[in-house]
């Protein structure tokens, strides 16, 4: 974690690359290309957005190899996924992480893109930036503080979440420090007992999920305890759990009470109520780069 590449931010007339390197789906491409020229920089879309295998964009194979070729096209200075879904892990073999470090570029995205973060990072030690897709972009509603998000893309803006952004929870009162890691819970629980399986020790561990009951989170909250992620971790981001509470158990344990029960007895910091995930507002954050949680102030700030 300590030798991680921060990308340099992108510069006007700069080229953003789309890739599809999860599941296939129709998007309306026009309105967020549209969006993405208003900050100047010029689009390329690649053939996986027009690709279809099965519920995949494109075989492993397809997918994989156009995320390589964009890494190690000279020029394309950024690329942005398309959607998530499912279907990045079944590639992540397939990435020359070598050539990812030699050519290090902004590389944005959520949900199933989780295991992509996971697997660059720790491959090539590649800051990469949770936070919308050309999916989001292409909403007719996007919200001012998700396109805001996106300045990221084209300034040098360091994190500084606060309450301004959103009402935020505390779990756990304290301070915590360390290189901001996870996103998807279902995606962070998927990489236990492969070669990509997150490292949380010291970091700050990032938890979000969509259409998740509450006893399914507490399945994958559980298996992270048991293999001791939670308890390696400094402290823990709890974003968005979006339509994540109980419409089957009209008996059964809140989401609340799944993560208290989970977060509190480790006593690390914890705040909750992050916009950051799958939610009408999704903030972007950058993984790997060292920031502080601080209950006491209700925030979190990138440190470098």
């Amino acid at each position: 974690m300590s030798n991680r590449i921060i990308p340099k931010a992108l510069q006007y007339g700069d080229c953003i690359a789309i890739t599809a390197p999860a599941s296939y789906g129709e998007i309306d491409t026009a309105k967020a290309v549209k969006r993405l020229e208003s900050l100047g920089l010029r689009v390329k879309l690649g053939e996986t957005l027009h690709k279809q295998y099965g519920y995949l964009a494109g075989t492993d194979q397809e997918r994989a190899d156009e995320l390589n070729s964009m890494f190690a096209d000279s020029s394309v200075q950024g690329i942005l996924c398309a959607r998530g879904g499912y279907g990045t892990a079944r590639m992540a073999d397939l990435l020359d992480y070598e050539l990812i470090a030699a050519n290090p570029k902004p590389f944005w995205g959520y949900s199933d893109i989780t295991f992509l973060h996971t697997a660059i990072g720790m491959k090539s030690g590649l800051v990469t930036y949770h936070g919308p897709m050309l999916i989001c972009l292409a909403k007719e509603n996007l919200h001012p503080h998700t396109w805001q998000s996106m300045e990221q893309l084209v300034k040098s803006v360091p994190l500084n979440y606060t309450e301004e952004l959103s009402p935020l929870h505390v779990l756990v009162e304290g301070e915590a420090s360390g290189p901001i890691i996870g996103g998807n819970l279902s995606l962070i629980t998927s990489s236990i007992g492969t070669p990509y399986e997150m490292d949380t020790r010291d970091c700050l561990l990032l938890l979000e999920d969509v259409q998740e009951e509450p006893y399914r989170v507490d399945r994958m909250l559980n298996q992270l305890k048991m293999a001791g992620k939670l308890r390696e971790a400094a402290g823990f981001i709890i974003g968005d759990f979006t339509d994540c509470d109980s419409n089957k158990h009209t008996n059964g344990l809140s989401l609340q009470q799944v993560l208290e029960h989970y977060l509190v007895p480790i006593g690390k910091p914890a705040l909750s109520g992050f916009r950051i995930g799958h939610g009408d507002v999704n903030i972007a954050v950058p993984l790997g780069v060292p920031s502080l949680l601080n209950t006491a102030e209700k925030s979190l700030k990138q440190l470098v």
